[in-house]
């Protein structure tokens, strides 16, 4: 038995996981997330990491291995390291097996991670440095608009006539916003609008990795904003793609999920190799 935990730590939050491992299969234990909001993102991680603790009953002498992702690599407490596109892409896997595509969106940028079945990434691609594909531009404009975030996709969803939204920069998006409620514009479809800029982007990133064909796994802090998901599964209809678009419950923990999964993985190689009888 193998239990492993995966520390994730992102622009917007900070997710951690436990996972119990044995030949019969993969238990989870835990799971936290923390929004940063100005806060230290390696003190919140080690919040994070003691309250998955407490809530498995566990101590941190019972973890075998901690995996960090993302911005994760200054933890002091963490065993080792994985690239977040890698950990995002075994995160999916375990929340759909039928994932053959991530999808991740979080607060600065949006990325398409092309994999197999077993979460081994072939190839992956980001969105530019421009801030108006990713969280933190939707939740400046709810902002704006006075909208809670759990608020955004309901809303988008009821749009009528979306009005369209400059997709280059974030600076031409919040100027089209602020001209479109002083046209009088409802805030349905300002969202939807903006849901649908943002889709063309992730589309054109999803093309370009060349998904086999399979599911597109939802992952990132926009996860489950069914708006912009509803806005995706729209835009690759048009485009003649036949993938299929999801999100889990879970898929906020994706990367924290595979870190974890993974350092149980490298905890297991290791052992055998040092159960190894040297060579004479």
């Amino acid at each position: 038995m193998t239990i492993a935990a995966g520390v994730d730590v992102g622009t917007g939050a900070v997710k951690a996981a436990i996972f119990e491992v044995t030949e019969d299969g993969t238990k989870w234990l835990a799971r936290q997330s923390l929004r940063i909001r100005q806060r230290d993102p390696l003190e919140l991680a080690g919040q994070a990491y003691d309250d998955c603790l407490k809530e498995a009953g566990l101590t941190r002498d019972d973890i075998h291995y901690v995996a960090t992702t993302g911005e994760g690599e200054s933890v002091p407490f963490h065993t080792g390291h994985f690239y977040s596109m890698t950990t995002h892409a075994r995160g999916a896997i375990y929340l759909e097996p039928k994932a053959r595509a991530t999808m991740d969106v979080g607060a600065l940028h949006g990325r398409a991670i092309s994999h197999d079945d077993r979460g081994k990434v072939l190839m992956y691609k980001m969105t530019s440095q421009c801030a108006s594909g990713s969280g933190q531009f939707l939740e400046n404009i709810a902002r704006y608009l006075g909208i809670a975030q759990d608020e955004i996709g309901r809303l988008s969803c009821a749009a009528d006539d979306p009005e369209k939204v400059s997709g280059i920069c974030a600076v031409l998006a919040e100027t089209d916003v602020i001209n479109m409620v002083s046209r009088g514009i409802s805030s349905e479809n300002i969202l939807k609008g903006i849901h649908l800029s943002m889709a063309g982007r992730l589309a054109r990133l999803i093309k370009s990795v060349k998904p086999a064909d399979g599911v597109i796994m939802a992952t990132g802090g926009l996860a489950l904003d069914e708006g912009l998901l509803a806005a995706l599964r729209e835009e690759l209809e048009t485009k003649g793609n036949p993938l299929e678009v999801k999100n889990h419950p879970d898929s906020i923990y994706a990367g924290a999920i595979g870190a974890a999964l993974w350092g149980a993985f490298r905890y297991d190689k290791l052992a055998k190799l040092d159960a190894l009888p040297m060579a004479s």
